[in-house]
């Protein structure tokens, strides 16, 4: 039913609690598990100076989002295809999916409302509006939120 699953994540809680059920499910269904992370290029593209340190510095904690995915794969015998890419993250997450013929795509969301959701917008939202995929989005439960990662 699935031979590639897509993780997008931004290296948050709400994106690790995506990151089992997308492990299970490559497990289950002998599929390649495909871990992504967006540096977010609009985040930083009206600063004048520094964009190329600030670059580099979502790049490196790209790596280590992407990282986590693999040593989860890894652990469960889960083949993982890691990578990290500069764009819009929405727009970067369906063209990946898109390009690596990505059957399922396994996302965490923050569960925001109201205003806090028009304000920061909502990228599994998009991602779920637009996707040519089917989307499995996994909330972030509230006793969750103040965590650190693990």
């Amino acid at each position: 039913m699935y031979e590639d699953i897509l993780v997008p994540t931004d290296g948050s809680r709400a994106a690790d609690a995506a990151i089992e059920h997308a492990v299970t499910l490559a497990d289950r269904f002998d599929a390649t598990l495909h871990a992504l992370y967006v540096v977010d290029s609009t985040a930083y593209s009206s600063l004048d100076a520094g964009s190329q340190i600030v670059s580099e510095a979502l790049g490196r904690e790209g790596e280590d989002a992407v990282d986590r995915i693999a040593a989860s794969g890894t652990d469960a015998d889960v083949p993982v295809v890691e990578s990290v890419v500069s764009g819009t993250p929405f727009r970067s997450i369906l063209e990946y999916a898109d390009r690596e013929g990505i059957d399922l795509i396994t996302m965490g969301t923050h569960g925001r409302t109201g205003i806090d959701r028009y304000l920061l917008g909502s990228v599994s939202e998009r991602v779920v509006r637009s996707a040519n995929q089917p989307v499995l989005t996994v909330r972030l439960r509230e006793d969750e939120e103040g965590s650190a990662p693990e």
